[in-house]
């Protein structure tokens, strides 16, 4: 008989029968943790929405990243109506907005992050086959009913891209809100331009909650856990612990087959998506939202648009509203109208602010009038 895992356990708490520290044991011997929040009652089982990154699922979004919180709930006070907002962590959903809609929503820590072992070693292809490990645990646990979405902004919606190319079982759709594809395009060379992003990422969100950190990271703000794990784990040993992705970047200047194994290809991925873009984003987001959508063969496929911060409107009404709508359909299998809604969903800004819902039929529109620019060395302008 196995033993009780020391650090797993479940309690009641908010509406909701949370897992704490849930054991993933991958094919290597590597443990994941997850936290897991669903229903109370355990005579049925739901659909799952699952999330998978470096960002410490423990970490809540108001110490974190107070200044963006700040911000969102200025601008959306809905985000603070019916939910403690206790469980609010950056990029992903929060549980109390899914749990009483019918839904179990998991958070996994990736590889050598949070609260799982290993190397932290970000957007590898092991990283991408850690997540459909993940999505096939998910799955088959038995308040799983099988059906599997993922659901995240940028690190997360590029983790949804990577999955949906693999189609691990059990996985039947993906909202990627705001994220990028192609590793080498999008994030890190612009044009061929050495892109700086990176190198700051990696040291304010991911070094500092690599696991092994333990009594030295923050603490969770329901559990009074660290968010970085059990252990503490000395400066040379977290060093070994990790690999530095922007080193790797500058020793890879040009696209090869390195980055194309850390970039999904839209050409396999065939399940229903709803592809969440900003017209914003600078060069990292935006790109990558379009080009899934065009590229993709799915035939049921779905491009929204829309302005505002990176991150407010995923949790905001509008956000939610979208999201629930369609994964009640892929999810639920419900008859919400919304295959019957427009493939291409725009928020067109105009000059005096005024934003207006636009809905197209295809993406880049059919009336679009093309026109061939050219750069003149001489007086430095751009002209047709």
């Amino acid at each position: 008989m196995d033993r009780p895992d020391p650090h797993e356990r479940t309690e009641v708490r908010d509406g909701m029968r949370i897992t704490w520290q849930a054991p993933i044991r991958l094919r290597d011997g590597i443990t994941l943790r997850a936290d897991v929040f669903r229903p109370v009652e355990e005579s049925q089982s739901w659909p799952v929405i699952i999330s998978h990154g470096v960002y410490a699922k423990g970490l809540s979004y108001q110490e974190g990243y107070p200044l963006q919180w700040q911000k969102m709930v200025q601008d959306h006070p809905d985000i603070l109506e019916g939910s403690t907002n206790r469980y609010q962590n950056w990029e992903v959903t929060d549980p109390e907005r899914w749990v009483p809609h019918g839904y179990a929503v998991v958070r996994v820590d990736s590889r050598g992050s949070g609260w799982s072992e290993g190397v932290l070693d970000p957007m590898t292809p092991l990283e991408t086959e850690d997540f459909c490990q993940s999505i096939e645990w998910a799955a088959a646990q038995p308040w799983s009913n099988g059906v599997v979405g993922v659901l995240g902004i940028s690190y997360y919606a590029n983790m949804a891209w990577r999955a949906a190319e693999r189609q691990p079982q059990g996985l039947k759709a993906i909202i990627p809100w705001e994220g990028f594809i192609d590793m080498y395009r999008d994030p890190s060379y612009h044009g061929g331009i050495l892109n700086e992003f990176p190198k700051k990422w990696a040291a304010i969100q991911a070094v500092t909650v690599q696991y092994g950190l333990g009594s030295r990271a923050r603490r969770h703000p329901v559990t009074g856990e660290s968010i970085a794990g059990p252990v503490d784990l000395d400066d040379e040993e977290l060093a070994r612990n990790r690999r530095d992705m922007y080193e790797q970047m500058l020793d890879q200047p040009l696209d090869n087959a390195w980055w194309r194994s850390r970039s999904p290809d839209p050409s396999r991925i065939t399940i229903p998506f709803l592809s969440a873009a900003n017209w914003g984003g600078m060069g990292i987001h935006p790109r990558g939202n379009f080009s899934g959508f065009t590229d993709s063969p799915s035939p049921q496929k779905w491009l929204e648009v829309h302005g505002d911060t990176h991150w407010s409107l995923f949790s905001a009404g509008y956000g939610l509203d979208l999201q629930k709508r369609f994964f009640d359909h892929f999810l639920k299998g419900e008859d919400n109208g919304w295959d019957r809604t427009p493939p291409v969903l725009l928020n067109v800004r105009h000059a005096d602010g005024r934003i207006e819902p636009r809905a197209e039929h295809e993406w880049p529109l059919a009336r679009t009038r093309w026109t061939r620019m050219y750069l003149d060395a001489r007086t430095g302008a751009l002209q047709d």
